[in-house]
This record gives C-alpha cells, structure tokens and sequence, in this order.
C-alpha cells in the first residue's frame, strides 16, 4: 500500500470515572456496576422479543467494558492496535456532569489533564481536543485553560445534551478563542447519541441539526467547523430506502445527510467540514453511496476521516476491516484525500 499518515479525526478515550454514575438511566446502575447482571438482563429481553431494549442493554455492557479500562492509554492502545503504525488520532473528551445523571467521579479538568500526558508522551499521535458545556461557567474556564494553558488542538461541542451552537459563551468567548489561534471545533450532528435528560427529542434535533450550525458561520467565517457523523445513520437510511422527491426543498432541508451535501456545496472551499464517524462504521453498505457523494469535488475536499472509537464497540465488524473496506471502496486517491490530506487542512496544518 502506498505510505499514507492516517488521521482518525474522532475517536473517545474518556472512562467510566468520566460518565455520571446515573447514565444513561438511574435505574442502569445495577447494571453498570454488575456486568454479569446486565448480561442476564439482556438475554432476557431478547427472548421476550424485546430486540431493541436488548440490544440497548448490548450497548451498555461493551460501553462498560471499555470504559472500565481505568486509564485513557490502555483505551488508546485498543484503537491503535486496528489502525498502522504512525497513524494519529483525535481524541474527543465528553462532558456530561450538567445533563441531568450527576456529576462523575472525576472531573473535566482532571479528564483534560489524563489527556494532556497522554498526548505529551505520544510522539505526536494523540491530538487532544478540548470539550465544554457553555451552560457551566467552570467548563468555559476549563476549556478556555485546555487550549490556552495545555495546548489542546480544537474544541468539541455536544449540542445534544441541550443547549444551541450559538450559545453565547460559545459565540463571544471560546470561537473568538478558536479563531485567533487558528483551531477548529467539531460538533456533534446525528440524532442519536447522548441527549440531555429531560430533553425533548423535538427539541434535541433542533439544537443538533446542521442548519443550526449558520449562525455560527456568518458570525465566525474563518472558524473551520465539522459536523460529526455526516448526520448520522438515521437519516442515512431514510434518504437510502425512502428517497426524496426531486425539487423538495424541505424535504432535503429535513433529512441531514441531504442538508449536509446542500451545505457543503453551497460553502465550497468555505468553513464546513463534516466526518464520516459512527455512521460509515455501523452500517458499511452505505460505502457505494459514499462514493458517490465523494466524486463531487466539494463533497470531497471537506470530508472528514473518523470512526467513533469505542462507540463503534457496538459494532460487531472490526474497525480494521471497515477501514480497509473503505479504503478499497474509494480508491487510494480518495481516501488519502479523506484520511490525510483534509484532516491536515481542517487541523491548520496545511
């Protein structure tokens, strides 16, 4: 294979010590905390016909497997062992004291400090990125001291957990912050994933949906922005099985697979980006559709390489043969494009 530096631009190495001790429900810590609990539970549904319960239960156990690891470097050393040697990854930090589950035993700061010496001894293969609940005035501040004070590559936003892009400590503090030093910021943008609790999925959607990101672009034009997971595998499948009928604006403005193609033609070569993460590894035959999207040259040169690591624990495909099977599936050219040469623009580094 041709010599190529990977960049996975999204993957987690935050543990259990960083989730609430109530997430995702108050009444899961029983099986958060007796994994052999929870695999008797799972069965359990399963064999009631409760295929979906079963398969969330399915999802906390391998959550709970991997965030048990009890350091970020042994999570770390799980993923590069998929990927080869030199490849580098971004690494995205949660914060989830303020949705609703409690705080979690260590606090953001000390997540950020974990993944600071992990960066610091990784011969510049960890690209760690700050994270922030603009609710918090503390998370601000902590957030402003991971990338001034720390150094941190970027900043990662989780409007899901219910609060707007635009939010004002984001669009007066921490995106002036960003522009100045030339980092960008990476939000997610699916409709899975964590939502807030007590959050409306009505209102979940609304803080998460691409066209909610406008705002921030005409305000900050020289902030580079990705919407993470190319707005997930549910509008993936709708846009696939469903189809949209031609002319329907709303109806592209409505899908975000749709609405995230529109965006990035209508900014060619502008501030938007979008990764591939989760979506592309949960479900593979949405490869073909991939690249197709991919031969239009404004599509491609702000498509994002990412997988979503451990998240992707809920998949039973290896991310090695996923990415492989990427890589195939695009060519060579594309997906260096993908995976070298635009993480390395979205960075600043180029």
């Amino acid at each position: 294979m041709a010599d190529i530096r990977i960049t996975n631009c999204h993957v987690h190495t935050f543990t259990d010590a960083h989730v609430p001790e109530f997430f995702p429900h108050p009444a899961a810590w029983p099986l958060r905390r007796v994994p052999g609990l929870a695999r008797g539970v799972r069965v359990a549904l399963a064999f009631a016909g409760q295929e979906r319960l079963a398969e969330a239960v399915e999802r906390l156990i391998r959550f709970r497997q991997t965030g048990a690891a009890g350091a970020q470097a042994r999570i770390l050393a799980e993923i590069a062992r998929q990927y080869p040697q030199g490849t580098r990854f971004v690494v995205l930090p949660m914060d989830m004291a303020h949705g609703g589950w409690g705080a979690p035993a260590q606090a953001l700061a000390a997540q950020h400090d974990e993944l600071a010496a992990l960066a610091a001894e990784s011969a510049g293969l960890v690209l760690p990125f700050a994270t922030v609940d603009p609710r918090s005035a503390d998370s601000v501040a902590e957030a402003r001291r991971a990338i001034e004070t720390l150094g941190f590559r970027g900043l990662k936003i989780y409007p899901r957990l219910g609060f707007p892009p635009d939010h004002e400590a984001l669009m007066g503090t921490l995106y002036p912050l960003l522009v100045e030093r030339g980092l960008p910021v990476l939000s997610h943008c699916s409709r899975g994933g964590v939502t807030g609790r007590g959050l409306s999925v009505r209102r979940a959607d609304a803080l998460t949906d691409p066209r909610a990101m406008l705002p921030v672009i005409e305000a900050h034009p020289a902030l580079r922005i990705c919407l993470a997971h190319f707005g997930g595998q549910r509008d993936w499948d709708a846009y696939i099985r469903e189809g949209l009928a031609p002319g329907d604006a709303e109806a592209r403005r409505r899908n975000w697979l749709a609405s995230i193609l529109d965006l990035l033609r209508a900014h060619e070569g502008g501030p938007l980006w979008a990764d591939i993460s989760y979506t592309l590894f949960a479900r593979p035959h949405y490869l073909p559709f991939l690249k197709v999207f991919l031969e239009d040259e404004a599509v491609c040169a702000r498509t994002l390489f990412g997988s979503d690591f451990y998240m992707t624990r809920q998949v039973e495909t290896s991310e090695r043969e996923i990415s492989v099977r990427l890589r195939q599936t695009l060519g060579e050219d594309t997906f260096r494009a993908i995976a070298e040469t635009n993480p390395e623009r979205w960075l600043g580094e180029r």
